[in-house]
């Protein structure tokens, strides 16, 4: 056993009574904060916005974990996880039960198991930042653990297809913070917000000048974000486009009836008949339940009359000799000359099946449509062009990756999301997607468009200002005025290299800091 701690000067750390003794169990007490906290969290995400919600939640996991033993670390962290993955992506239930006919008992069994293995990111964390990164408080705590959570972030963003949702960084897109993200991108933000926490509980836990050395770095991150929110990062690109969002309000057991077809072309081509004063009209994912070659006569037709120029989400099939292929698509439809754009990245059992010879019997039993469709490989699809404009187009949850509208930058002026959030219902998902969106225009300094069939429909800024929006499951038609910009942000420059290269020096300066400090 380690001797007692001794007294220090006040330039150096208190350290905690206890640091490398013997290994406790959590106690409840500690459980209940971590779970607390993680569902506090979720209070910085849409609809909320509590940003400082989110920062008081980490800065708990960082005073929990602060003189926690490894095996303590790491039940706070998945606790903490479950707290925040429990909360914030409860709408998979309503997806899976609601909209997906599966039993309840089952729906909470996935909800159960995704959340838990979500949650294991930041147990993860909390096991490699006590067992490598430190033992005992000291410098290279503050240098690794919130290097060490940023990574975690991105990886998540990843592997196995990829889940990033509630990446910290959103919850900042109302903070000074925000600043940061055409510099760094969301992992960058979700880094800063960590290393503010991380410096909150030192200056508690330390004496002396330590304090305003982490009161001076706080200072610095916030007010370079609140410096860095008045850089101009783009230019005008021609004139501002008048614009229109169809959410033509399709309930989805309407929209994969076969006797409703007809309606629900009807239906949108009524609602855009008389936006006769629009440069763009744009319709959601989908909007149609046509195939392009079913519809294509009378779209072409109709559109080719109309002044404006469209994006529209329709689906796509193609066949070969082995096998017919299904792609979710969006077409632009400008004088002559569609273009079209198709979906690289699927939803895992929502548009295709990981796995099929294993769980085919999935979607055999929840009945699921169009759940079969193929991802299109071609990486390099890059813009389309519509009312004169080069547009950055991603279907659904693209838009939750900051790489999938990589490939249409710097050359996009202009960024469109069309999507299908009906299978959200009245959950936090749609609301969530919007502080998403929000989070790309200012990464990019581009305005988004986004059009969901039963909303939220949103126009926005390239500041990431919501200039327009719609309510939720009503026919809306969204109008309102956009301005393409050109330019490249840093972070369009660099991506996520910038910030997965500053973390993975800390880390390895922390190694020995942290290795130096353990009894």
């Amino acid at each position: 056993m380690n001797p007692e701690p001794q007294s220090v000067s006040n330039t150096e750390p208190r350290q905690p009574q206890g640091v490398g003794a013997k290994t406790v169990k959590s106690s409840p007490i500690q459980l209940l904060a971590a779970l607390g906290a993680g569902c506090i969290a979720v209070l910085g995400f849409g609809p909320f916005g509590y940003f400082w919600a989110t920062l008081l939640s980490a800065s708990v996991l960082v005073w929990l974990w602060w003189d926690a033993t490894t095996r303590r670390a790491v039940w706070l962290g998945f606790v903490y996880g479950a707290g925040m993955f429990g909360t914030g992506v409860s709408w998979v239930y309503v997806s899976m039960y609601v909209y997906g006919g599966m039993p309840p008992w089952m729906a909470v069994l996935v909800v159960i198991v995704f959340v838990a293995l979500l949650s294991l990111y930041p147990a993860l964390v909390g096991w490699i930042y006590r067992a490598f990164l430190v033992r005992q408080p000291s410098i290279g705590a503050l240098a690794g653990l919130p290097a060490l959570w940023a990574v975690s972030e991105w990886v998540r963003g990843w592997a196995f297809s990829g889940f990033p949702w509630l990446s910290l960084g959103y919850s900042q897109a109302d903070s000074w913070l925000s600043g940061w993200s055409p510099v760094l991108g969301v992992y960058g933000v979700s880094w800063l917000l960590m290393l503010t926490a991380v410096l909150l509980v030192a200056i508690l836990k330390y004496h002396g000048r330590l304090r305003w050395y982490a009161a001076t770095v706080i200072a610095v991150v916030w007010l370079g974000g609140l410096a860095l929110n008045q850089v101009r990062w783009a230019e005008l690109s021609g004139g501002p486009l008048d614009v229109a969002l169809v959410q033509g309000n399709v309930s989805l057991d309407r929209k994969w009836a076969v006797d409703q077809r007809p309606a629900i072309m009807n239906h949108y081509l009524n609602l855009t008949n008389n936006l006769e004063d629009r440069d763009l009209i744009i319709w959601p994912e989908s909007a149609l339940p046509y195939y392009i070659r079913e519809v294509a006569d009378r779209i072409w037709l109709s559109m080719r009359r109309h002044p404006a120029d469209f994006i529209l989400g329709l689906l796509e099939r193609a066949s070969d000799r082995n096998r017919v292929y299904t792609f979710n698509s969006v077409v632009s439809i400008t004088g002559n000359d569609p273009q079209i754009y198709r979906k690289t990245h699927l939803v895992p059992f929502g548009e295709y099946l990981p796995l099929e010879p294993l769980l085919g019997w999935i979607i055999n039993y929840l009945h699921i449509p169009m759940s079969d469709f193929t991802a299109w490989k071609d990486a390099g699809q890059g813009s389309v062009r519509a009312a004169g404009t080069d547009i950055g187009v991603t279907i659904c949850y693209e838009d939750a990756f900051p790489a999938e509208l990589m490939k249409s930058l710097p050359e996009a002026k202009l960024l469109i999301n069309v999507s299908e959030d009906a299978w959200f219902g009245d959950s936090l998902a749609p609301h969530q997607r919007i502080q998403m969106a929000r989070m790309r225009a200012m990464e990019t300094a581009r305005p988004m468009l986004r059009a969901a069939n039963t909303g939220v429909s949103a126009i926005i800024d390239h500041r990431g200002t919501v200039t327009v929006k719609s309510s939720q499951f009503v026919t809306a038609v969204v109008e309102g005025s956009v301005q393409p910009m050109q330019g490249t942000t840093l972070y369009v420059f660099w991506g996520n290299g910038a910030v997965l290269g500053i973390a993975g020096i800390l880390l390895l300066l922390s190694l020995p800091l942290g290795f130096r400090s353990k009894p």
